[in-house]
Order: C-alpha cells, then sequence, then structure tokens
C-alpha cells in the first residue's frame, strides 16, 4: 500500500484503494483532534501543576469500589482490578501521569497531523488508552479508538499523507519511518 500516489490518474485508476486511503486518513485526522483535545483541556485546567487527577482517580477508586461489592460477578473483578490499578499505581505516580499523560497527548496529536512517526505514535496512542481502560476509564469509545489505533500502526498513513514517506527516503533503516 506504500505506492499510493495523489495523481489523478493514478485515483481515477483505484477509485476503491483510493477511497480506502482518504477514510483511513479522516480516521486519522479524527483520532488526532482527540489527543489534541485532550492536550488543550488538560492544560485548560492545570493537570500538570494540580491535584485534579487525583481528584479524578480518587472518585474513580471509589466508585469502582463500590462497584467490586457485586462479589463473584465478572463486574466486580474488572471493578476490583481497575481499582488496584489506581490505587498501587495511579494514584502514587498521579504528578508524572498527568505529565505523561498531557505531553504524550501533545506528542501524538502533532505526530500524526503532520504524519510523521505515525506507526509509533499510533502505538503510543493505544498505550495509553488501554491504560485509561485499565484505570477504569473504559467507555463505548474504547473499542472503536483501539481499532484506529490498530489501523494507524499497520497501515503506512504517513506515507499516505505526511512527513514519513520523504523520511524513509532518507533513512530507509531506520524504524521510526516506516
Amino acid at each position: 500500500m506504500t505506492d499510493f500516489q495523489w495523481k489523478r490518474n493514478y485515483l481515477s485508476e483505484h477509485k476503491l484503494k483510493a477511497s480506502g486511503v482518504i477514510f483511513v486518513l479522516v480516521l486519522r485526522y479524527l483520532y488526532t483532534t482527540l489527543f489534541i483535545y485532550g492536550f488543550v483541556h488538560k492544560i485548560m485546567r492545570g493537570w500538570m501543576w494540580s491535584d485534579i487527577l487525583t481528584q479524578h482517580f480518587t472518585k474513580r477508586l471509589h466508585e469502582l469500589l463500590a462497584t467490586a461489592t457485586w462479589s463473584g460477578s465478572v463486574e466486580a473483578t474488572i471493578a476490583l482490578w481497575q481499582a488496584s490499578y489506581l490505587q498501587h499505581f495511579a494514584l502514587p505516580l498521579v504528578m508524572p501521569i498527568a505529565w505523561i499523560v498531557t505531553i504524550g497527548e501533545l506528542i501524538i496529536g502533532v505526530a500524526l497531523l503532520l504524519g510523521v512517526t505515525t506507526r509509533i505514535n499510533a502505538a503510543f496512542g493505544l498505550f495509553m488508552l488501554l491504560n485509561f481502560a485499565a484505570g477504569g476509564y473504559y467507555n463505548e469509545t474504547i473499542p472503536p479508538l483501539v481499532t484506529i489505533s490498530i489501523l494507524l500502526i499497520v497501515l503506512p498513513t504517513g506515507h499516505w499523507l505526511g512527513l514519513d514517506r520523504r523520511l524513509n527516503m532518507k533513512y530507509p533503516d531506520s524504524p521510526w519511518f516506516k
């Protein structure tokens, strides 16, 4: 799929492929918007220099512990695991996590916007999404976002539109621009 070209001749001869590429690129930019919005939101709310994330984690921990009182259910087991993740990992490391999430969202958003190191940043985005879910912030948006992450890891979207193609030609042995 890396041979894709933005030339009228190529696009008219490969309509299905061009439609698929455009669709995946639209998904990439929607995904990009999510991360840029997340960064802006966290900066505006002061996540990197306040206790707001501690408040979020503590509130969610209490909600999960209340859910976990249904002994034996699958939901209770998942809630206990998520509560343990918050209690033993997220809360003790709240400030580094706030910085990593905020700056990470900026890096992911800018990289995907420019189409540079798209696969690696899609993997970083997937890692963040899975950590959000592990911390009890799982909702119906996670599966589609995980799917988009996987598409962006597998497909060379930065070669279709972005800097990855040019950088890969200059540095062919570098895994960053594949």
